[in-house]
């Protein structure tokens, strides 16, 4: 059975090519485009969302079906077209060009798999069946979104607020680092940002690191 290597891509400037003009396309040029890709649509016809996105400039439409050469250039491609012929031709000539190559709901013809994505803030938690079942990937995902809140947001931003001042403080003891970042994860941070008392749990870590360095 293959196996897939879970892997978290930077895209942020970079050519990203997606053939199709969908609704999933429009749904993947936005997942591209939030990340920071530079993103080119090749497609006939375009979805209201996608020709918006293309009328504010924020990615670069061909208004024509899809020729083979295109994908030279691009460091990621995505094929979202309902032709077996089209996606196939995409697929063989990123794979000619060893260019890392999706099609979407068609595992064979994929170089990498996209999964089901939670985020809040900059936790970014993924979901993967390795392509045998994106509704359960999906259900998955619904359940973790239930326990994983805006709070999760907020703890991961203070947190990484203080992680100069808690290297500063004990720059030559990583176990003692591990240590009190561990017992602040373990806190109740999360209970008083969930109520709104950021305030509290800021004044919990400032003390956490100040008292423990002295």
């Amino acid at each position: 059975m293959k196996k897939y290597y879970p892997a978290f891509v930077d895209i942020e400037a970079q050519p990203c090519l997606l053939v199709g003009g969908g609704a999933i396309a429009e749904e993947k040029a936005g997942s591209l485009l939030e990340c920071g890709g530079v993103v080119t649509v090749i497609s006939p016809d375009l979805t209201d969302g996608l020709r918006d996105h293309a009328d504010r400039g924020a990615l670069r439409w061909l208004a024509r079906s899809y020729e083979s050469g295109d994908v030279r250039g691009f460091r990621l491609v995505i094929s979202a077209t309902n032709s077996t012929k089209v996606n196939e031709r995409v697929y063989g000539d990123a794979e000619a060009e060893g260019i890392m190559v999706n099609v979407v709901d068609v595992p064979a013809l994929c170089r990498y798999i996209v999964p089901s994505i939670v985020r809040q803030g900059d936790l970014c938690i993924a979901i993967s069946t390795g392509g045998k079942s994106p509704a359960l990937a999906k259900k998955i995902r619904r359940q973790l979104e239930g326990a994983y809140g805006p709070e999760y947001a907020d703890l991961l931003d203070l947190l990484g607020a203080y992680r100069p001042r808690m290297k500063a403080a004990y720059p030559d003891e990583t176990e003692t680092r591990a240590r009190l970042w561990t017992s602040l994860v373990d806190s109740d941070l999360l209970d008083l940002l969930r109520d709104g008392r950021a305030e509290e749990a800021r004044d919990r870590v400032e003390s956490c690191i100040s008292h423990s360095s002295d």
